[in-house]
């Protein structure tokens, strides 16, 4: 399945006196284009929780090349990268809308657990959602 990009502009708070976004912000960046990437999929995160089905994260890493400051409009590109139903990883790439160049780069890994922290698989536990990660990959 071909993930749409995750589209908003830079609010004043994200940034700091020199409007420049703080480097913390563009994980959450990540984070906003990977739930978005799962709602697209059917998999939202607020219903997976109700079924104590938790994806935290493993790591994340990011790579800054060209600051977003104030009121720029931004594009998360997010690819899933590696899956097995017990772990996944993500890569990103941030975008400035007007001209296309790239503003910073990063992955992020995950991993299912449930409700007492320990690691599952989701392919024998939740296997409707195992197959909704799934289509991510198969492209």
């Amino acid at each position: 399945m071909k993930i749409k990009p995750y589209i908003r502009k830079v609010n004043y708070y994200e940034t700091d006196r020199m409007c420049i976004v703080h480097h913390s912000n563009y994980i959450r960046y990540f984070e906003e284009a990977r739930i978005y990437a799962m709602e697209q999929i059917g998999c939202d995160c607020l219903e997976m929780e109700k079924i104590n089905l938790i994806i935290p994260v493993v790591d994340v890493y990011a790579k800054y090349h060209k600051s977003l400051g104030f009121s720029d409009q931004f594009a998360v590109y997010t690819k899933m990268t590696y899956f097995n139903g017990v772990k996944m990883s993500f890569e990103y790439e941030i975008r400035f809308t007007k001209d296309n160049s790239i503003s910073c780069t990063g992955h992020s890994t995950h991993c299912f657990i449930n409700e007492e922290g320990r690691p599952i698989s989701i392919k024998k536990s939740h296997p409707d959602i195992y197959k909704k990660f799934m289509s991510l990959v198969e492209d």
